[in-house]
């Protein structure tokens, strides 16, 4: 995929890290940070386009008086720059996510694993190993269930166009605050080839390892008035029905990356997870309700959200700053 034109975009808190100064490496890629009012004043490394508050106010931007400081969306402000730059992929990562040699995305076209389409949540980490683990924003009455992991004999080799990849990561792998309470065992990933999702069947992917294709730009909004465990799993809820809808799948790649965390207190963590253990069948059902095949990706987005905000699960703050990134996001693609 290093042949699109593809920009990793990352926002930190923190002075340069072992995984920022390693994706600086990486030639065939743009790097963009984007700070925030903890970030350090003087934060500087090769290689590497940094976005300090006084850069993104300064970029022009609508959505920027509105997205709020000291929080994950001001990654959003780096996703505006990458299309400003002209990327054709943009790709999610976090500061403690540490590449591998090697790593990269699959093609966005191609064949591919596929599972059978409307099996609902599936736990895609027990395709990829044997340990009981399951991604954060699984619904927790599923974590147990047999019925709801994919078979070797149900994957079959597929033509699809995929709109997001999520690589897995080893080491602490994104896993809810249950399964770091009662477990935490650490995760290195079997090496299974890349599986995409038919329609139909869904899992939550995140924002620490995930590219994004130039037309569903648009579904890389963070919600920024929900909290912030429930924001990029709220992200990846919305978008696969609009994927769907849009004939682009979701898949999953082996572990590109080793992630050692920054610090974390479980149960504050917990605390933020509650609406991912609430509301994901809701949203799903309320999104794919809210669709319409005749409009946009950007307009179902749109669409999407007014319904969840109907629904008490997003705020009436989010729509205002949805629409903003949308007007953004026309004038830069």
């Amino acid at each position: 995929m290093s042949s699109l034109k593809s920009s990793i975009v990352i926002t930190s808190i923190f002075a340069p890290t072992k995984a920022v100064k390693k994706f600086a490496t990486l030639a065939d890629y743009q790097l963009v940070v984007a700070g925030d009012k903890k970030s350090p004043a003087h934060w500087s490394t090769d290689n590497v386009t940094y976005l300090s508050v006084a850069d993104q106010e300064a970029m022009g931007m609508q959505m920027s008086a509105k997205l709020p400081y000291n929080h994950y969306g001001r990654k959003m402000m780096g996703y505006l720059h990458a299309m400003q730059q002209g990327a054709q992929v943009i790709i999610d990562t976090d500061d403690d996510n540490i590449p591998y040699e090697g790593w990269d995305f699959p093609a966005m076209e191609g064949n591919f694993l596929t599972s059978k389409s409307e099996k609902g949540f599936v736990n895609i980490y027990k395709t990829f190993t044997k340990q009981h683990i399951w991604p954060r924003g699984l619904p927790l009455d599923l974590i147990n269930s047999k019925a709801h992991v994919l078979q070797e004999e149900d994957l079959q080799s597929q033509s699809s166009k995929i709109g997001v990849w999520q690589g897995l990561a080893d080491g602490d792998p994104d896993v809810d605050a249950i399964y770091r309470l009662v477990d935490n065992t650490e995760c290195f990933f079997d090496n299974h080839e890349p599986v995409v999702l038919a329609e139909g069947t869904l899992c939550p992917f995140n924002s620490q390892n995930t590219a994004f294709r130039q037309e569903l730009f648009p579904l890389l909004y963070l919600p920024a008035y929900v909290t912030f465990r429930f924001t990029d799993i709220l992200r990846g809820l919305v978008a696969q029905p609009i994927m769907w809808l849009h004939g682009y799948r979701l898949g999953f790649t082996k572990a590109t990356v080793l992630q050692e965390r920054n610090p974390h207190d479980y149960v504050k963590d917990f605390e933020s997870e509650i609406p991912c253990y609430l509301h994901p069948n809701r949203v799903i059902a309320t999104v794919q309700a809210a669709l319409d095949p005749a409009v946009s990706v950007a307009d179902n987005l749109y669409n999407a959200y007014t319904a969840l905000e109907k629904e008490g699960i997003v705020l009436p703050d989010e729509l205002e700053l949805l629409s903003l990134w949308l007007a953004d996001v026309k004038s830069l693609t």
